[in-house]
């Protein structure tokens, strides 16, 4: 872990958006998917919540370029139970959805604790999400076309939610939970170390702050094998007693 590196992970955490978020309502495309998350990194969100598809849900990886790594995704089981989640946070939820009471994106305050519902490629967004939603927003269209790429439309709205937080001053100071900054830290500094303690359930070491590093590496693997042969001992299937010889009749 260079000092780059560990300054570049910190001010990115630094400027991390928790109460700004993207819910995908069934988008199906990989590429789409992926790029979407792409677009939550480069503008600062930390979470990204999405109902799967029929299909189940999968990211494009290459499109991603790596975003996956750093944007938390949440999975749904319905739009309902996703939509319910987030207002119990305190979520406005804005649908990208052309209707009767759609405002200008440009028009909606991004400010406060908000989600923004994209809908599917075919579909756009469900009906049931569509009457779940607080405010309906559209990007005006000027061309002969009716709609953008899903992912583009979400680049183009996340830009004005960037524009109007850096103007109120909301990317100027960490706003993550202690807990979610310090296991973000960690995951982002000590990727290896935390699919090796994911893959086996183990909690995640200390780290020090100032570097990056595990504070003491050599002892804690010590002790996960010391904790692994302890686990496999008491998984062992218990041994018959042996049968003395006057109970062979």
């Amino acid at each position: 872990m260079t000092p780059e590196r560990l300054a570049r992970i910190k001010q990115t955490l630094n400027t991390r958006q928790p109460d700004l978020s993207v819910l995908t309502d069934q988008v199906h495309k990989p590429r789409n998917l992926s790029a979407i998350i792409r677009s939550c990194d480069a503008f600062g969100l930390a979470n990204m919540h999405t109902v799967w598809p029929k299909e189940g849900f999968r990211a494009f990886r290459k499109t991603a370029g790596g975003s996956y790594s750093w944007v938390t995704t949440h999975t749904h089981r319905t739009m309902e139970d996703a939509i319910g989640a987030l207002k119990g946070q305190g979520h406005k939820l804005y649908a990208a959805q052309l209707s009767d009471r759609a405002i200008d994106y440009r028009e909606a305050d991004f400010t406060v604790p908000c989600t923004v519902i994209m809908g599917n490629e075919v579909d756009g967004v469900s009906a049931s999400a569509a009457e779940l939603a607080d405010e309906h927003i559209v990007i005006p269209m000027m061309g002969m076309v009716e709609s953008l790429n899903v992912s583009a439309a979400c680049a183009i709205i996340l830009a004005e939610a960037q524009r109007q937080r850096k103007a109120a001053g909301l990317y100027d100071y960490r706003r993550l939970p202690d807990d979610e900054y310090n296991r973000l830290l960690f995951c982002w500094c000590q990727p290896t170390v935390k699919r090796y303690c994911d893959d086996r359930n183990l909690p995640y070491p200390p780290i020090d702050p100032d570097t990056g590093e595990l504070i003491d590496g050599v002892g804690w693997m010590q002790g996960v094998r010391e904790l692994r042969k302890n686990r496999r001992r008491w998984d062992d299937p218990p041994v018959a007693p042996a049968i003395e010889e006057s109970d062979q009749g």
